[in-house]
Parts: C-alpha cells; sequence; structure tokens
C-alpha cells in the first residue's frame, strides 16, 4: 500500500470541504482506498489529507490528474500544496 500526504491552505474550509466530499466518487475510481482529513490546530485554515492507494501507480496517476488539481482550484486552495508520498510498511490500532 501507498500513502499520499497533502498539505495545503484554503480561504474557507466550508467551501473546500463541500468540493473536497463532491470529489468523493472521482477519488474512488482514480483508486483511493481510505482518506482522511487533517486540521491544524494553530491554523485551522491549514488542512493536511492523506489518501491510500492500493499500489504506488495509482497513487501517483491521481496525484497527477486533471481531475485532482481542478478540483483543488475550485475548491479554493491557496497557493500550491505541499504532497509527499510513502510507501506503507506498517499499521497498527492499540
Amino acid at each position: 500500500m501507498s500513502t499520499m500526504y497533502v498539505r495545503h491552505k484554503v480561504g474557507d474550509y466550508t467551501h473546500w470541504k463541500t468540493g473536497y466530499d463532491a470529489l468523493g466518487p472521482t477519488r474512488a475510481a482514480l483508486g483511493v482506498t481510505a482518506a482522511s482529513v487533517h486540521r491544524d490546530i494553530s491554523d485551522p485554515d491549514t488542512i493536511i489529507v492523506t489518501h491510500r492507494f492500493g499500489d504506488t501507480a495509482s497513487m501517483l496517476k491521481f496525484a497527477n490528474s486533471e481531475e485532482l488539481h481542478s478540483a483543488m482550484e475550485s475548491a479554493g486552495v491557496v497557493g500550491a500544496p505541499e504532497i509527499w508520498f510513502s510507501e506503507d510498511i506498517e499499521s497498527t490500532s492499540h
């Protein structure tokens, strides 16, 4: 499995979240198997999103998709996002 991490600012969280939720079917079609949304404690306009994928190829395809970039723009992402990728080694529940 692979995980894509995205950190960016938004102009209006409610507007951004509406756009993010609308992209749900597209995320699934492009290989996202799980996702989580987080807000920075010290700056609620900074959002961190994780997307999990079954493989690295699907993750990179999603990251470079026009659908993602268009949705981020229309949802009000401010500035360039920070994006990084990982190979998942271990996950535990406690």
